[in-house]
């Protein structure tokens, strides 16, 4: 079946990617200001929507940093935000750079296994039955020597047969989405993503390395993003963050 076509993606997108392409050329260097909004909007580079858009997504990838009445400013490795990255966003950056990893970032405890669903919300998103099999991807990014994200991958039994891989740690040759598409021809998209605060586990305490007594609760932000082909869920992506730091991001 041959590839699915590339759809174009939206302006906002075009124009984050074209900023990011003159950040990493040196047209930008880190510390330099970028043009403001209006003034992008005068060079026609879209409506002050788009370009808010584009500027939000750079940020949320690490690449500037937004402050009031300071304006945006490209960050170096050295400067990185403390906020943390999401999923789609760290996506968005892979498919652009090659690079998944912010600066100063890197993974561990990668770990890919059949499980049953015993989360009624991931099942009803996967559009599967509770206690459902499923494959689960996880590991744990670490930002200084500090885990700051604990990212989990519930993907639908039917990528399996396109994805033989998804039961290895081992790195793929290309990002999973990608090779997907390529082999069964059908395009991944995004959907909405969701957020909701929880109380943390004993296992997701113990990944970020917080002891605490266990009558104390602590709460962490969950951010799901769904993906799904053609045929209907495919995968839902959820990151952890780390107590503490979910409020930078908002």
């Amino acid at each position: 079946m041959p590839p699915a076509a590339q759809k174009r993606p939206p302006k906002w997108r075009q124009l984050a990617d074209e900023i990011a392409g003159e950040i990493a050329a040196g047209t930008y260097p880190a510390g330099t200001r970028l043009p403001s909004v209006q003034s992008q909007v005068s060079a026609g580079k879209g409506a002050t929507a788009t370009v808010h858009r584009a500027y939000q997504a750079l940020e949320a990838e690490g690449l500037v940093q937004t402050l009031q009445g300071s304006g945006t400013t490209v960050l170096g490795p050295e400067s990185a935000p403390s906020s943390t990255v999401t999923g789609a966003a760290r996506l968005e950056r892979l498919r652009r750079t090659g690079r998944a990893l912010a600066p100063r970032e890197d993974y561990v405890n990668t770990r890919a296994a059949l499980r049953s669903c015993a989360d009624p919300e991931v099942a009803d998103l996967l559009g599967i039955d509770l206690y459902d099999e499923m494959v689960l991807r996880s590991r744990a990014f670490v930002r200084d020597g500090k885990p700051t994200v604990l990212a989990l991958n519930f993907i639908h039994m039917r990528a399996l047969i396109a994805l033989p891989e998804l039961l290895q740690t081992d790195p793929m040759v290309k990002f999973r989405h990608d090779l997907y598409s390529e082999r069964t021809g059908k395009s991944i998209t995004l959907g909405p993503e969701r957020s909701a605060a929880r109380l943390a586990s004993d296992n997701e305490l113990s990944e970020f390395g917080i002891d605490v007594p266990p009558d104390v609760p602590i709460p962490v932000l969950v951010l799901r993003s769904v993906y799904s082909d053609e045929d209907g869920p495919l995968e839902v992506w959820e990151d952890i963050l780390r107590p503490g730091m979910w409020h930078s991001t908002a």
